[in-house]
C-alpha cells in the first residue's frame, strides 16, 4: 500500500496537514536533540524528509522503512540509485521491519519515529524493539496523531478525517485508498496517557509528552535505563 504512495506522498501530506507537518518534523527534530557525532535511527522515515532533520544538526541518520518504495524515491530524489551501505547526503536508507530491526543491540544514541507506529501491528513489540537497538541512557522520541484537547474542536477535526480527508486525498495522492485506512487508524489509536503506558509497558522509562498542533499530535519522549537505574 505505501509503495503506491511513495511518489507523491510528501506533497498530500503537505496538503492534508494544511503545511503542520514541517511544524511538527522541527518539533521532533528539537525533541531528538541529536548533536555531531551521534547515530539517529528514524523509523518509518518513508522518503526520508523526516531525517534529513537530524543530519542538519551534525548527526548521522539511518532512514529506515518497510517499504522499499518510499526508500527509492527518497534515495534517488538526493541523487542515490539504491539502498543500505551508502549515504546520500548524510542520510543513510535501510529496509527493515519495525518488530526485527537489522540492527545490533544499543547500536543507536536516539531512536525516532514519526506517524508510523499506529502501522505496526505490535506496538509494544516495536518500542521494544526500538529499546533493543538504543543504547542504555539513549533516547526515544515519538511524533503520532492524538486526541484533540479541546473538545469542540475535537468534534470538527473528526468530522475532518473522516469526510473530507479521504475525498482530498483522491484528488492530490497517487494512492487515495491508503488515507482512507489512515483516518480510521487514527481514530483507533490511544490517546496521549495510552500511548504513554505503552511506551513504559516496553521498558523505556522517564516517558514524558507534549501536544502539538491542539492535541491533533502528540510527541512522547522516553529514555532507555542504564545499568544503574
Amino acid at each position: 500500500m505505501f509503495d503506491r504512495t511513495a511518489r507523491r506522498y510528501d506533497l498530500v501530506n503537505d496538503v492534508l496537514s494544511l503545511g503542520q507537518d514541517r511544524l511538527w518534523r522541527r518539533a521532533t527534530a528539537a525533541a531528538v536533540d541529536a548533536g555531531p557525532g551521534e547515530l539517529v535511527l528514524d523509523l518509518a522515515a518513508g522518503t526520508g524528509t523526516s531525517t534529513d532533520a537530524f543530519t542538519g544538526l551534525g548527526a548521522r541518520a539511518i532512514a529506515c522503512d518497510f517499504s522499499l518504495g518510499m526508500l527509492r524515491t527518497g534515495a534517488s530524489r538526493r541523487g542515490g540509485s539504491g539502498l543500505s551501505g551508502g549515504g546520500v547526503r548524510g542520510v543513510t536508507f535501510v529496509g527493515g521491519d519495525a518488530l526485527k530491526l537489522p540492527f545490533a543491540d544499543g547500536t543507536f544514541d536516539a531512536v525516532t519515529i514519526s506517524f508510523g507506529l499506529r502501522n505496526v501491528k505490535d506496538t509494544v513489540g516495536a518500542l521494544g524493539e526500538m529499546l533493543r537497538v538504543t543504547r542504555p541512557g539513549g533516547r526515544l522520541v515519538v511524533c503520532e496523531f492524538s486526541r484533540p484537547t479541546i473538545k469542540p474542536f475535537e468534534l470538527v477535526y473528526t468530522q475532518y478525517l473522516m469526510r473530507l480527508l479521504p475525498p482530498v486525498a483522491r484528488v492530490v495522492s497517487s494512492n487515495p485508498d491508503s488515507y482512507e485506512y489512515l483516518a480510521e487508524s487514527i481514530r483507533a489509536w490511544p490517546d496521549q496517557a495510552a500511548l504513554a503506558r505503552l511506551v513504559q509497558e516496553a521498558g523505556w522509562e522517564r516517558v514524558q509528552w507534549r501536544n502539538l498542533s491542539l492535541g491533533i499530535v502528540a510527541l512522547h519522549r522516553a529514555v532507555k535505563p542504564t545499568m544503574d537505574e
